[in-house]
């Protein structure tokens, strides 16, 4: 097999290239910090959206947290000749490895989860092979989606009602500069809703359902963010915010798909990380560097595998619920070291006061570059990267 040394290739807040031992280094370190956070939790999990950021985080937590069998669904590139495969890809490959040589099952689904040819494949391969799935988490990000009429929809970031202006960073370089964006059109509003809203969440849990392989009292979550008012602007109140509304308007109807085998539906609310997708919402990139800082120096700061663990063992699987845990909509609340009062004061604080000449000093910028660069598996403690390596990894299917 060809052997390729790889070079990372950043283009905006896109990494067009990925490093497999890079990602593969990632997931034994999310792996090693779950064996060492055992809880009782699910035995069969669903994770739509399960090869990056809290996806594979989750899928991780129940594997080798709570000795779940794992199915992931995901579309993921593999790699054609000299150009590497996605990041994802060689995540899951990664994680399929571990979870064998542990003796969990762990298989996949790669292609549109949006289609309903990827649920029904999905669904037979629950049938043989793991029979009830007890937990289906919705972590799903996408920029468009076709539905089952034919018309694709497209989502955006954009403000609503209003041009944003704010502050942003340069992912590169770290330059701070101001950006304006003009507001989203209805179209691009209801788009944006049809991609990241709830009804493809909606139609999963119903095809389960139906099918029969959901397990008596099996319950799913989906990811929602909330933040501080100064993201507002371009994310809750934003065209995202509007698709998370929507997404979390959802909850009562799969509650009622789900209510007669006493299973139950929830949003949760996760914190600031690092993300492809969180990357490219003006403001967040530099809102997440002076977070970090602070959080870090508190002792508070949280990736994205220690918020899932705390997610599955204190709130999902959690049997005497801390006050907070759950807010008055019925959200599981993980946000909440992030939504500190005092935290977030100091924030405000520092925000205006940050330029491209002081970045450095007052935020953790370099803590968010090495954090973007290790989600294409680069930048990584320990890894050669003048070494050449094998870039053509298949996924194994099961017997």
């Amino acid at each position: 097999m060809a052997k390729f040394l790889i070079e990372r290739r950043l283009r905006g807040f896109i990494c067009t290239t990925a490093h497999p031992v890079g990602c593969s280094r990632n997931v034994e370190e999310q792996v090693a910090k779950a064996l060492k956070n055992k809880f009782t939790g699910p035995r069969s999990v669903l994770v739509i959206g399960a090869s990056t950021g809290y996806g594979l985080a989750s899928r991780i937590a129940a594997a080798f947290g709570a000795g779940a069998d794992t199915l992931g669904v995901f579309f993921e590139r593999p790699a054609d000749g000299d150009r590497t495969a996605s990041a994802g890809w060689y995540n899951t490959v990664a994680f399929e490895e571990l979870a064998r040589r542990s003796g969990l099952l762990a298989a996949s689904v790669n292609g549109d989860a949006f289609s309903d040819d990827i649920k029904e494949k999905t669904i037979e391969l629950i049938g043989k092979k793991f029979k009830k799935i007890d937990l289906v988490i919705y972590s799903l990000a996408a920029p468009r989606r076709t539905d089952r009429s034919g018309v694709t929809h497209k989502s955006v970031l954009k403000p609503i009602g209003k041009p944003f202006v704010g502050k942003t960073v340069n992912l590169d370089h770290g330059t701070v500069t101001e950006v304006t964006i003009d507001p989203a059109t209805d179209e691009e509003i209801a788009g944006t809703v049809a991609v990241m809203g709830g009804e493809d969440w909606e139609l999963w849990m119903g095809a389960l359902a139906s099918a029969g392989v959901l397990a008596k009292g099996a319950k799913t979550v989906a990811y929602g963010y909330i933040g501080p008012e100064l993201t507002w602007p371009i994310y809750r109140d934003g065209t995202i915010g509007r698709a998370k509304a929507h997404l979390e308007s959802t909850v009562d109807k799969i509650n009622a798909i789900l209510r007669p085998m006493g299973g139950e539906a929830h949003i949760a609310i996760n914190k600031a990380v690092v993300t492809q997708a969180s990357a490219a919402i003006p403001v967040v990139p530099l809102y997440i560097s002076i977070l970090f800082r602070l959080m870090k120096s508190m002792g508070t700061h949280e990736t994205c595998i220690d918020q899932m663990l705390r997610l599955f063992r204190d709130r999902i699987y959690g049997k005497n619920l801390q006050p907070g845990a759950i807010d008055g909509c019925g959200r599981f609340r993980v946000d909440d070291l992030e939504m500190d009062r005092n935290l977030q004061s100091e924030i405000a604080k520092l925000w205006p006061l940050v330029t491209s000449e002081n970045i450095r000093r007052l935020t953790d910028f370099d803590g968010y570059q090495s954090d973007f660069l290790n989600l294409f598996g680069f930048d990584v403690h320990g890894v050669d990267y003048n070494e050449a390596v094998e870039t053509d990894l298949p996924l194994k299917e099961l017997p």
